[in-house]
């Protein structure tokens, strides 16, 4: 029938096994071997060496224990093993029996006493008796008077005899008595006399010297010289000599003193002072510029010597007030020259000359304008004591807190500016003034915070931070940056940065580009994209609100953001 399938038959039928019937095939059958699980799996009962096959396996690798047997004689019968040589030894009495004997009763040891007396060399010498040479001697003699041999002589003792009692020429005279003797017999000639050969004297003088006189240093010059052959030194000295293509070689190939090894130089066409890779321009801004949301004017990015030169003259002025000076007020009044209660740019232009300080006039507006809270271009006395000097090392006395607080028309600070120096210390000195770049921008939510932020992490306007910054915003970052060079300029991403990245690191999306100042059309496009419903009427309202953060009205996706944030509405936006 045509509805039916007739069953395709397999192409080959045998140990290959065709895993698809329903294909053609085409090339080599691959044979189905066993799996892992089968190979892995031990077989059981084990398979049983046939005898023929053991009695080589003897021969070749025996058991451990066993000895090695030909394999022409494995069915020989084993008669060496129940062989016997020799005598069988007889059992006597064990050495540990000599050397230390088991203790006799008394019975025993008079036996044993009884059986040693018969022999003669007890009776003479029995064991523990010293032996008796009486009965050897003649008879009548007295063994206890008489002696024998001759009485010795006492002469000297042994400390003269090696170390005499005489003098040096009379011990030469003596010694030098037999000498002629010993050096006829036994040639024993004295240490520097000389030998005498049997020569003819009678026309040379016999203590006369001969040959030339062999040189001596006692800085060991000859004996260096000995030790350096002329040959191997001039070896050494010599140059030498290596064939011109070696040298063009080992140039090429070798490092050279002061040159970098550069094995293609010759292939390539370039320069020596060519540098390769791209050039990477530094941004306006540095990380301290964004964590602090500063205005581009007041960008410190380029400005590192500025700010060096700034912090070094007012550590300089802080430590003169708190030498030269012993309060505050007494400090205050130094500078303010005319008594108005401010010191302005001329009073400090003068105080600075007579330290021996010749300020640029540029440097005198920067302190002012970096002490100058309120903004009027003078320093009053709450700024001076913050700025300017060490206020905590030098607190308000009481004549001197009632004068500064003193309402006379020309009061100083206002009472609640006085603060304690500790909790529950009576010392008082003046409240602390935070600037805005002292303090963290914690009610701004930025897009770094999105970015690099850390969970668990704590604002840094309530704990001071010391030690050297991780990102050096103090520090310019170089046109070219070396390979070694390991500082942080603030142009890298954070650890935490780096381990969890974000949607908008993930995009290719970074800091500069939420900063942007862009068009009312751009935001609304932006933010319609990303899934941002609200009202048209609310949008102008966010608009207006974020166009109010910056001075020239220029708004950016952050600045928006944050004004979205602090609205936290909801609406429908009509794209």
């Amino acid at each position: 029938m045509s509805g039916l399938v007739q069953p395709l038959t397999p192409v080959y039928t045998g140990r290959f096994t065709d895993r698809d019937p329903r294909l053609d095939t085409a090339g080599k059958l691959v044979p189905i071997t066993g799996s892992a699980g089968e190979c892995l799996t031990e077989i059981q009962p084990k398979a049983v060496t046939p005898p023929v096959v053991k009695k080589f396996l003897n021969s070749s690798s025996p058991k451990p224990g066993k000895a090695t047997i030909f394999h022409g004689k494995a069915a020989d019968p084993d008669i060496a093993s129940q062989l016997e040589h020799g005598l069988p030894s007889k059992i006597s009495t064990s050495a540990s029996s000599l050397l230390n004997p088991p203790l006799r009763t008394r019975v025993q040891q008079i036996f044993f006493d009884k059986i040693n007396a018969t022999y003669p060399s007890n009776q003479r010498a029995p064991l523990g008796k010293s032996h008796d040479q009486a009965p050897g001697l003649p008879k009548g003699m007295d063994i206890y008077k008489t002696t024998f041999g001759k009485r010795g002589v006492q002469d000297i003792t042994a400390g003269e005899l090696i170390n005499p009692p005489k003098a040096r020429q009379q011990v030469y005279e003596e010694s030098m008595q037999g000498h002629p003797l010993y050096v006829l017999t036994h040639n024993d000639y004295n240490v520097g006399e000389q030998k005498d050969r049997k020569y003819d004297w009678s026309r040379h003088s016999k203590y006369s010297t001969f040959g030339i006189e062999t040189p001596y240093f006692n800085d060991g010059r000859l004996t260096a010289k000995s030790l350096n052959w002329i040959t191997e030194m001039q070896q050494k000295k010599a140059a030498k000599i290596i064939s011109k293509k070696v040298d063009d070689f080992r140039e090429k190939t070798h490092h050279q003193v002061g040159k970098v090894l550069d094995p293609n130089a010759d292939t390539r066409k370039i320069p020596p002072d060519h540098t390769f890779g791209v050039l990477l321009h530094p941004d306006e801004y540095g990380v301290g510029d964004l964590i602090y949301y500063r205005k581009p004017t007041k960008f410190l990015r380029e400005k590192d010597r500025d700010q060096g030169t700034f912090t070094t003259l007012r550590q300089h002025l802080m430590k003169t007030n708190f030498h030269n000076f012993k309060s505050l007020l007494q400090a205050f009044r130094h500078y303010d020259k005319n008594g108005d209660g401010k010191i302005d740019r001329e009073e400090l232009r003068d105080v600075c000359l007579q330290f021996n300080l010749k300020l640029d006039p540029k440097l005198i507006d920067q302190l002012i304008e970096y002490c100058d809270i309120e903004g009027d271009g003078t320093i009053n006395f709450l700024e001076f004591a913050n700025f300017l000097n060490w206020k905590d090392k030098m607190p308000l006395g009481e004549i001197e807190e009632k004068i500064i607080t003193k309402d006379d028309g020309y009061r100083l600070v206002a009472p609640e500016d006085i603060v304690p120096l500790d909790i529950g210390s009576s010392a008082k000195t003046l409240r602390t003034i935070i600037k805005k770049e002292d303090r963290s921008n914690g009610h701004y939510w930025k897009t770094s915070s999105l970015i690099n932020a850390v969970v668990g992490s704590y604002s840094p306007a309530d704990y001071p931070t010391y030690g050297v910054p991780t990102i050096r915003t103090d520090l310019a970052a170089p046109r070219f940056r070396r390979i070694s060079d390991t500082i942080n300029y603030g142009d890298e991403a954070t650890a935490s940065a780096l381990l969890n990245p974000s949607i908008f690191a993930q995009r290719s999306v970074y800091e500069k580009d939420m900063f942007i100042n862009r068009s009312k059309e751009e935001i609304k496009k932006l933010f319609c994209k990303v899934g941002v419903d609200m009202s048209n009427e609310t949008f102008e309202e966010v608009w207006k609100q974020a166009a109010t953060k910056h001075p020239k009205g220029e708004v950016s996706v952050e600045t928006f953001r944050n004004v979205l944030d602090e609205i936290q509405t909801s609406q429908t936006l009509i794209c």
